[in-house]
């Protein structure tokens, strides 16, 4: 707890909010206009507005201008999910490496989108051009976590809308028409993500116990499970296709079957098969194995053993050491 790190989430979804209206224009004698879009609290624009009120000096601020600023943050109970449970995924980067990362926190963020204009049509132009896309939400979807590639749809909620008509004083004084859209951005706050690949499950044994007398059990089952992997990684050419192999195959010759044995999984350009029988140097097998899918190979194809053997039988690659977070994992059971 309290390590150091900075998802940039709030500001990523400060950024998302405010590209939304980004990009609004207005129409006044034929022309359109584009209406500045900036960050900061409405009161000090409106203070420059006062400070600057001749029109003709290159200084004074324009209108119509919009402007939004980040208000408050409140926790969002109804949208919580179990705190203890995670999830990993392939560091988008490095595919070799998984991360994981407990599941996020849910948060409302605040905002306020002030519109201010001298002309009231150009008020109700802006307006107009906002309203219709919210119902009263609109979804938005911004990459919260970019070292997992955690992307989520957060539902921007037009909570109410005010105006006001500051035109008070002599015709010296500037006339703001001000409309104050406030918004909630759901989002999420994810904490600090970390290296999972180490925390794969190896090896997995229940033992079941019949009857109810434990001390006397009428008979003892004991099931254990152990991941297989279902490619090689990185692994020694054992042999090459002796010949094209297109997808419904199931018999084909290699170039030597010597390192090849009954029983025992290959792999050819990402597809599993399982060696069925051996004759010479031609093989049967099942193809597509453990979800691959069947494709056509061409004579010369690299074929690979999964988990090939040595003479004394043990095992020269170790391709279950290997299996990555995500892998199908091809289940081996064992019954005693």
């Amino acid at each position: 707890m309290f390590e150091y790190f900075y998802n940039e989430i709030l500001r990523r979804t400060i950024i998302a909010f405010g590209t939304l209206f980004n990009g609004i224009t207005v129409k006044q004698e034929g022309s359109d206009i584009r209406v500045p879009l900036a960050y900061g609290p409405t009161q000090k624009f409106l203070a420059r507005l006062t400070q600057t009120p001749n029109l003709n000096k290159a200084t004074a601020i324009t209108l119509p201008r919009m402007s939004f600023e980040f208000t408050g943050l409140t926790y969002d109970p109804a949208r919580k999910v179990t705190t203890t449970q995670q999830f990993s995924v392939k560091d988008p980067n490095d595919g070799s490496i998984s991360k994981k990362s407990y599941m996020p926190v849910p948060y409302n963020m605040q905002f306020e989108l002030a519109v201010m204009c001298k002309l009231n049509d150009d008020a109700l132009q802006i307006v107009e051009q906002i309203l219709p896309f919210f119902q009263p939400a609109y979804n938005v979807t911004v990459q919260l976590v970019s070292s997992v590639n955690e992307k989520r749809d957060i539902p921007i909620v037009l909570e109410n809308i005010t105006m006001q008509d500051d035109y008070e004083g002599d015709f010296n004084e500037r006339r703001v028409l001000l409309y104050t859209l406030r918004f909630t951005a759901k989002t999420y706050l994810f904490g600090p993500t970390s290296v999972a690949t180490g925390d794969i499950i190896r090896n997995v044994r229940v033992s079941y116990l019949a009857g109810t007398d434990r001390t006397n059990t009428e008979r003892d089952l004991t099931y254990r499970v152990t991941p297989r992997a279902v490619k090689s990684y990185d692994g020694p050419v054992t042999t090459t296709l002796a010949e094209d192999v297109d997808i419904s195959t199931t018999e084909f010759s290699v170039a030597d079957s010597s390192n090849i044995a009954v029983d025992q999984y290959i792999d050819i350009d990402d597809e599993e098969m399982q060696v069925v029988r051996i004759s010479g140097n031609s093989i049967v097998v099942k193809r597509a194995q453990d979800n691959t899918t069947a494709t056509s190979h061409v004579s010369g194809s690299d074929v690979r053993v999964i988990n090939p053997t040595v003479a004394d039988n043990s095992v020269a690659q170790d391709d279950n050491a290997l299996i990555e977070t995500g892998d199908d994992f091809g289940f081996s059971g064992v019954i005693s």
